[in-house]
């Protein structure tokens, strides 16, 4: 089985909330020296095409559109188990929305092979956008099935458990087809060993340029999409203490109830 999984690589989205930063005009995150992560939906992602891979046979192909520091992330896909890695990088190509990326994303995959199976993350960590997965289904064509956990194949087809708020579907699907992944106790991402992280770091990356997959730089408009970002903001909390006197406890609440119906709480 031919499984294809795309990467993204963000910042950590465990830094604390003071040091998160955007810049004023472009409205994105400010990176900085903070530590880079593959998104978190995206390495459970990675985990379940590595068990079809155990199961049934075949390659995985780690893919992302990034800098040239995005090679970390696909340093670590090889190193869990990834046959190959794909960097997709130009400038231009970075600035592109989820529609845009996707259509980066579908060039790329047609020009290296014909993949059975293609599973994204149900949703990036750092923007929350749900959208790249079932975008990238349209542009190749594709059956798309999303919020899945686990992945079985059955008769060349794949049946998909796919959670929903009281429970989950079982969905099938025709091959090929895009998968969005969300996690469960099943996808757990491994941890690589020391060896293979060694090993990893040896093995060749495949880098994809504009002039690769025929995007010329005068038609970058087919690259973009009809996404508008309005406006970002980082959200501001304001936080009180007020502290209620009291000689005995049952003052102290006698205080305390009679300032909550002050403050119309109670």
């Amino acid at each position: 089985m031919e499984i294809v999984v795309c990467l993204k690589q963000i910042v950590d989205p465990e830094i604390p909330a003071s040091e998160f930063r955007l810049d004023p005009v472009t409205k994105r995150q400010i990176r900085g020296s903070h530590a880079l992560v593959i998104s978190t939906y995206d390495e459970n992602a990675l985990e379940v095409a590595l068990q079809l891979k155990e199961k049934q046979g075949g390659k995985v192909t780690a893919v992302t559109i990034g800098e040239e520091q995005a090679t970390e992330a696909l340093r670590k896909a090889l190193a869990m188990g990834a046959d190959s890695a794909v960097l997709i990088s130009d400038p231009p190509l970075l600035e592109a929305d989820d529609l845009g990326k996707a259509r980066v994303l579908a060039r790329a995959i047609r020009k290296l092979t014909t993949p059975d199976l293609i599973l994204c993350g149900c949703e990036s960590a750092d923007w929350v956008s749900r959208i790249v997965g079932p975008f990238l289904a349209e542009e190749l064509g594709l059956p798309c099935v999303t919020f899945g956990t686990r992945i079985e194949p059955r008769d060349g087809k794949i049946v998909v458990r796919r959670i929903v708020e009281d429970g989950y579907h079982l969905v099938e699907a025709a091959l090929p087809a895009v998968v969005t992944i969300a996690s469960d106790e099943t996808n757990t991402p491994r941890l690589p060993k020391v060896r293979d992280i060694m090993a990893a770091v040896k093995k060749p990356i495949t880098l994809l340029r504009m002039a690769d997959l025929g995007i010329e730089p005068g038609s970058l408009k087919e690259m973009e999409g009809r996404i508008v970002l309005q406006d970002v903001a980082i959200p501001v909390r304001e936080a009180r203490c007020e502290f209620i006197e009291g000689d005995t406890p049952e003052e102290q609440a006698e205080r305390l109830v009679l300032r909550l119906k002050e403050l119309k709480v109670i």
